[in-house]
Formats: structure tokens, sequence, C-alpha cells
């Protein structure tokens, strides 16, 4: 029995129509405005209506309701309904007024915006609302399945309506979503790369200040180089942040960019050597899978320069065919016994973004230490990817 409840309990507690609904348009007092001359309109043209100016009297006034449809759906419903049944029983029937058609609006309304709660006794206002008219007076059969069918129409398209603005909402958050991890990845793979480099060349400068000062005057130059290069990415990322045509046309860094990551390395007096060697034509490449390519090395030598601990050496390959590219990264840094990774850098972001960055594409990443020594990042990346 509990689970036979359990749709009835998750419609109960569906919340209201997300994105949030206007509060009041223009259209809305046109609404206000075109009925009661409707009203009036119709009760000067059908003189055969029973009080048929007290029925003028109460659809003008209910048609306020339309202002507050959206965000008090169920309350305005069971407003109409009331003046409806008011009018009903003044009649001892039901008056078939073509104006009291705006009724449908606000059945829509409540279907469309309103929460889970609403939604339910909304439907059950309908029901009894034609129920009543039934027992108050005699009424056509066909009436009665006509009207049922109007509603039942009425109240689809406002849940169709919902479940279309509902879908679009969810797809534009996970839009959302990628855009801030695209730019979470960014950032720490631009910014965070220079000031990892800043970092230990202030240290290192501290550490020589002392003693050889025109060594802590060297790390105070790479640092503003450092801080230089940094200052330059964020403006680009800012550039393209705020649609900039030029940034957009500025050409990326790809694969064989790679080679600079690897000059500036070996410009950083950080006791490793780094080396580059490349196989195919890196033209052959399309950016963005150059792009992903230029980012994990960019990532795999910064966590060598930042946590491989007595490296001396690290090797960069990348090798282009005619399906692939295949990027390798190692060095000889000393591995903790079991294999555990070499601090944050590894186990944070950084190669969370790696692996994002190759499934983008529909790649792969692979990053652990290796079988000889020293740690290796391994990714394998089609060209026929896409971003």
């Amino acid at each position: 029995m509990s689970r036979m409840l359990d749709p009835v309990r998750a419609l109960w507690c569906l919340p209201a129509a997300t994105p949030l609904p206007p509060r009041r348009v223009w259209r809305d007092w046109v609404l206000v405005g075109v009925v009661p001359a409707l009203a009036v309109f119709e009760a000067a043209l059908r003189p055969e209506l029973p009080h048929r100016w007290l029925m003028a009297a109460l659809l003008a006034g209910g048609s306020v309701t339309l202002l507050w449809r959206r965000t008090r759906p169920l309350a305005m419903l069971c407003i109409a309904f009331g003046l409806a049944a008011c009018g009903v029983l003044i009649n001892g029937a039901t008056t078939q007024s073509f104006t009291s058609a705006y009724f449908l609006i606000l059945v829509y309304a409540v279907m469309r915006w309103g929460s889970g709660r609403a939604l339910v006794l909304g439907a059950a206002v309908t029901l009894a609302s034609t129920a009543w008219s039934l027992i108050a007076g005699p009424t056509a059969l066909a009436d009665v399945i006509g009207g049922l069918a109007v509603m039942i129409t009425t109240s689809a398209l406002g849940i169709a309506f919902r479940l279309r603005a509902s879908a679009r909402e969810r797809q534009l958050e996970s839009l959302r979503l990628r855009e801030r991890e695209e730019l979470a990845r960014d950032l720490h793979d631009t910014v965070a790369h220079h000031v990892s480099a800043i970092a230990i060349q202030a240290q290192a400068g501290r550490a020589v200040a002392a003693a050889d000062p025109e060594a802590a005057i060297t790390a105070l130059r790479t640092i503003e180089a450092e801080a230089g290069r940094a200052l330059d990415d964020l403006r680009a990322m800012v550039r393209v942040l705020r649609h900039d045509d030029d940034a957009r046309r500025a050409p990326v860094a790809g694969i064989a960019d790679i080679a600079q990551l690897v000059d500036a390395m070996n410009d950083t007096p950080t006791g490793i050597t780094a080396r580059f060697d490349m196989q195919g034509d890196p033209a052959a490449v399309p950016p963005a899978v150059g792009l992903v390519a230029y980012r994990i090395a960019q990532e795999a030598l910064t966590n060598t320069r930042r946590h491989a601990h007595g490296a001396t050496r690290v090797d960069v390959t990348a090798a282009v065919d005619a399906a692939a590219v295949r990027l390798e990264v190692r060095d000889d840094g000393h591995v903790a016994p079991g294999g555990s990774s070499r601090g944050g850098g590894y186990g944070g972001y950084g190669i969370a973004g790696m692996l994002e960055r190759a499934r983008l594409v529909g790649g792969i990443c692979e990053v652990g230490p290796h079988v000889d020594d020293g740690w290796v990042v391994a990714a394998t990346l089609p060209k026929a990817g896409t971003t």
C-alpha cells in the first residue's frame, strides 16, 4: 500500500514550477480590460440569459483573478469557481455564458505554475465544479463530455508546457555547470601554473638571499616574468568571457607549444632538466585536441616541479599518427612505498582537470607511478575528438 501511495506523495510534494513566472505582464492588464467588456457585450446580445446583468457583473469582477493567476493560481481558481457556483445558486441552473471561458486560463495556470498540492487540489476543485453543475440543473450529456474534454486538454497543455520549461531549465543549468567547470579548469591550468612557479622562486630567493644576492635577484626576475604571464593569461580569459571578438580570433595553444613549456621549465632553476620529443606533424592535430594536449602537459609539468621529490629529469613525448595524439610526461622522482600520490597536485583538482579534458575530446588519461620509478602522465586523444 505504501508503494502505491509513493507517486501520490511525490506529486503532492512537487515544488512550484521553475523558473519562477513573471509576476505580471502587459497581457494580464489587457485580459482584465477585455473580459468585463465581453461580459457586458454578451449580456446585451443575449436577453434569454437569466439574471444576465448580475452574471455579467460576477464574471467581470472575477476577471481580476487573472492578475494573480501565476503567483496564487489555486486561490484564484477557487475564487473564480466560487463566483460561478454563486451564479448557479442565483439562477437555479448552469448558465451557458461564453465569457466564462476565461476560467480555462486559470485552470491552465494551476497546472503550469502551481505546486504539487495546487495541482491535486485544483483538479479536485475542477471536478467538484463540474459535478455541482450536474446536480444544480439538467445538463446535456454531450455538454458535460465536451466540457470535461476541454478541461482535460487545457490541463494537459499546462502540464506539457511546465515539463518543457523544466527540461529547458535543466539543460541551461547543465550548460552553466559545464561553463563553470571549464572556467575552473582554465584558471587552474593557467594561473595556478604561474603561481606555483612564483611560489617556488620566492622560496628559492629567500633561501639564497643572504649568501648569494645575485641569485635572489635572478629569482625576482623570474617571479616578475611569471607574474606578467599570469596577468596576460587572466586578461585573455576575461576577454573571452566578455565575448571579445579579438580574443575569439586569437590563436589557441597547441601541441607544438609544449616546447615553450619545456623551455620555461629549463629556464627556471629547479634542478630538473626537461626534454621534449615531437613525433609526427603537429599541424595535423585539430586545435581543440591540441589545446587539450597542451593543458595536460602544462599540468603534468607543474606537478613535477611542485611534487616530484628528488626528480632530476622529466621527458615529454608527443606522437601524432593518423588516428590519435599520444602524450606522455614522465619524471624520475621518488615514489612512496605503495605508489601513493604526491601530495595535493595529483590528488586535487589538477588530476581531475586532466581526466576531464581528455574525456571531453573522447580520449583517456592515466596518471600514476611508473613500473621502474617516477611518475607518468599518459594521454591518448583521438584526432576526431570534439569539445
